[in-house]
């Protein structure tokens, strides 16, 4: 930490070329930037300096290098070895983050537009991958250079090297991702796997951008797929909302490619993977009293039950206790944990049919106390909302009387003439409610 930022260009090296000085300014601006004997609350300035002498630098080769071969992008060996270090510093200081400022940023996004021109790349993607599958980017020399601090023991150090790494891999798409997977696996599995939630949505994130972008056959092989779903399972343990959500939407992902496997070996096992989510999903949810974790499961679990398809048998006395609790509740003006719920009673009488006419009692019972609650409700729901909760309850009557060969509308006959309750007679009348009678 001697050096001082009038070291950036040392003295015996200004009449050499700039393909020469520019690797040694970039050691000198990282030496500048780690000086601890500076306030650190001057980082942001520091950064904005340095990057304004990276791109004066950056501009200098690449002009350089065009002047030794007109008309071709500047893409020579000098220009080749600072595009790693030079996109690493951009992309630090590009998003809004504690360390930059918004002259950093600037600075740092007319960076990353200057190595896109001096690399004739039209976009951060293609710089990265490159610009088709023959060609090799620079993605490799970037995970270089990030590899040596996403360790277990170094990747805490420096707050920016997680988002770096990840939105870097978010650049990397289907094909050119499953050529890096060695790569961009355990860093991913290794920030998912931490105790601060922030840095756990983040390493899901990532594990799920590596799922939807890596072909089934590379993920099953050496039984990653496994080890992932094993990382996410156990963040189903967690009571924050914003981790759950993205679990669950990486499960959901993730699940067929387990499931694919299984068939491919034949292995026999008494529950599937998805059966192994959903029972404990359905746990949770059973005693669940916070409005947002019960949002976000409701949400989620039309797409488990779809899933599952008739297996969903299985779990029907649990899942039913889990309808008929979270139709009782009223979750806020949007109501999106009934909505969910209501959607996930229309799958589930879709796929088990023959196994609603045992439960209709119960079921027609709760339908109609909601339809109740949301015809007498006085309070701020919003009427599209209504209309909805509406819809999709005379959605799962009609389903249930089709299963049941007609006796929801035996019952609901014998309610309305043997009720003498005006709001009762009002709230049978609804258009939406009568819509059953004519099915």
């Amino acid at each position: 930490h001697r050096y001082k930022w009038k070291h950036v260009v040392p003295q015996q090296q200004k009449q050499r070329p700039v393909g020469s000085v520019l690797p040694p300014a970039l050691a000198s601006c990282w030496i500048f930037l780690q000086d601890r004997q500076q306030d650190a609350g001057d980082l942001p300035e520091r950064a904005a300096d340095a990057g304004s002498v990276l791109l004066l630098l950056l501009a200098g080769l690449a002009a350089a290098e065009g002047r030794e071969a007109p008309g071709v992008p500047a893409a020579g060996p000098r220009l080749r070895s600072v595009l790693g270090p030079v996109y690493v510093f951009a992309a630090t200081h590009a998003a809004e983050r504690p360390w930059t400022s918004a002259r950093s940023q600037s600075v740092a996004r007319e960076l990353l537009a200057e190595l896109l021109r001096a690399t004739g790349c039209g976009s951060v993607a293609e710089f990265l991958r490159g610009r088709n599958e023959d060609e090799e980017g620079r993605f490799a020399a970037v995970m270089g250079l990030l590899k040596q601090e996403l360790t277990k023991d170094t990747w805490k150090r420096n707050p920016a090297t997680k988002h770096v790494f990840s939105w870097t891999l978010l650049h990397i798409t289907r094909p050119w991702l499953s050529h890096y997977l060695e790569s961009v696996l355990p860093p991913s599995l290794l920030i998912s796997d931490d105790y601060q939630e922030e840095n756990k949505i983040l390493g899901v994130r990532c594990l799920h951008h590596i799922i939807l972008n890596v072909p089934a056959a590379d993920l099953c092989q050496f039984n990653r797929a496994q080890v992932v779903y094993h990382a996410l399972y156990n963040h189903l343990y967690s009571r924050e909302a914003p981790l759950i959500e993205a679990v669950l939407l990486c499960l959901l992902d993730l699940l067929p490619v387990l499931e694919r496997a299984q068939r491919h070996q034949k292995e026999t096992r008494p529950t599937a993977p998805c059966d192994e989510v959903l029972q404990l999903v359905l746990t949770h949810m059973e005693a669940e009293h916070r409005l947002a974790l019960r949002r976000v499961y409701a949400r989620a679990l039309p797409a488990f039950v779809q899933r599952l398809g008739i297996r969903i048998a299985r779990h029907l006395k649990r899942l039913e206790r889990v309808v008929l609790g979270y139709l009782e509740v009223c979750d806020g003006p949007e109501e999106e944990a009934r909505l969910g719920i209501l959607e996930t009673l229309r799958c589930t009488i879709e796929h088990a049919w023959p196994r609603m006419p045992c439960r209709l009692p119960v079921l027609l019972k709760a339908l109609l106390k909601m339809i109740w609650d949301v015809h007498t409700d006085q309070g701020s729901t919003p009427e599209p909302v209504k209309a909805a909760l509406l819809q999709g309850a005379t959605e799962c009557l009609i389903l249930l009387d089709r299963c049941s060969e007609g006796q929801v509308k035996v019952l609901l006959e014998g309610v309305y003439s043997s009720c003498e309750e005006g709001r009762v007679r009002e709230c049978t009348a609804d258009p939406m409610f009568t819509l059953l009678f004519v099915q």
